[in-house]
């Protein structure tokens, strides 16, 4: 996780964090074109955690196994339209474009706590939010004669959200988000809290880099942008969401997202406060759950605010995405891409179950709406 320095001095990174967590208001927002009263100094390109820790690829290779597609669903060749197809998406989802992909496997669920259990015990990998900032490290990316943070904010830290009693202005998310030291994938909301009897819930408070090593150990890999929302879609080009185009308020409830006072009061419609078990809600057409809600997805794209607007006509052929990233809001902080929305998703704030919806985060950062699924092309 960054820590984050202003130019009269430094402040916790929550407040830096504000800008690229998940569930952001919609494109309507003047905090989604602005950048708030803080601004972000690092010279490297590398997060700052991750600089002071073993490369990824060092702790994982030896440990790469052969892939199986067992709990896997094929998802066939074919083309599809990438982006927003009505007019509730961000700015970023547009314009639409033409994609055509090759076929490939994805995990049919969110990779759970059960499944990234077993890779710990097999590599004894340790997540970025487990690790302690290493200051040397970090104080040769920021600006001369910075002054050493407070101890607490070098732990191992997370960010969790906490519900307000009142909330100000939906446009803070600093009102429910929270800074905790020793949250991490075992403990996903505090060090008291546990995933004991919740295997089957996905894993959170894993940052890009741990699924990276995860998915590496697999012997397989994050999706694409392209391939995870062509997979969302299950097959129909013109569904807003993966069941298709009703309303998430209307008939059943399709998947685990918030309902009632955001982020006051969930009144829990769906059965569910905040991450539910795999597989509570119908499948897409692919065979595919939780596409919409629960956590947020990442997935192998850097972000770039300006990319869509790049490709023009062309019919993009497993497109890759942008090749750097770039988010006007913060310039210097490298970004990829989450996909499907999360528990904390409504559509009086974010719709962010919508298939095209994308949001954006450092690669270090770990939250606990957010994790991941893999694809494999063997």
């Amino acid at each position: 996780m960054y820590k984050d320095f202003v130019i009269k001095g430094m402040i916790p990174v929550l407040n830096i964090i504000l800008l690229i967590v998940s569930c952001k208001p919609k494109a309507n927002s003047v905090l989604t074109e602005k950048k708030v009263a803080v601004e972000h100094t690092c010279s490297s390109d590398l997060p700052a955690r991750f600089a002071a820790a073993t490369p990824v690829t060092d702790r994982t290779t030896k440990f790469t196994s052969s892939p199986t597609h067992i709990g896997m669903k094929w998802i066939p060749s074919g083309k599809f339209t990438m982006g927003a197809m009505d007019k509730n998406g961000r700015d970023d989802e547009y314009p639409n474009h033409r994609v055509d992909l090759n076929g490939f496997w994805m995990d049919e669920t969110e990779v759970t706590n059960s499944q990234f259990a077993a890779f710990v015990k097999a590599t004894g990998y340790i997540t970025i939010a487990e690790r302690k900032v290493d200051w040397e490290l970090l104080k040769k990316q920021l600006p001369p004669g910075t002054a050493k943070p407070a101890e607490e904010l070098l732990e191992p830290s997370a960010l969790t959200f906490k519900a307000p009693t009142h909330v100000a202005d939906l446009q803070n998310p600093g009102q429910w988000w929270q800074w905790t030291a020793g949250a991490n994938w075992k403990h996903p909301q505090s060090p008291s809290s546990t995933i004991e009897n919740k295997g089957n819930f996905p894993v959170t408070q894993v940052c890009w880099d741990d699924a990276v090593a995860y998915a590496t150990w697999a012997g397989k890999r994050l999706p694409t942008e392209a391939e995870w929302e062509y997979a969302a879609k299950g097959g129909d080009n013109v569904a807003i969401y993966p069941w298709g185009n009703e309303p998430i308020s209307r008939g059943k409830p399709k998947a685990n997202t918030w309902q009632g006072n955001f982020p006051i009061t969930n009144t829990k419609w769906d059965g569910f406060e905040r991450t539910s078990p795999v597989k509570q809600f119908k499948a897409n057409a692919y065979g595919l759950y939780d596409m919409a809600g629960n956590v947020w997805e990442w997935v192998e794209d850097w972000y770039n605010a300006d990319y869509y607007q790049s490709i023009g006509n062309r019919i993009l052929k497993n497109p890759k995405g942008a090749a750097i990233s770039f988010d006007p809001v913060e310039p210097h902080v490298p970004k990829k891409i989450t996909k499907g929305g999360s528990f904390m998703c409504i559509d009086s704030y974010c719709t962010g179950y919508r298939s095209s919806g994308r949001m954006k985060s450092s690669k270090d950062t770990a939250l606990e709406n957010t994790g991941f699924r893999c694809v494999s092309n063997n």
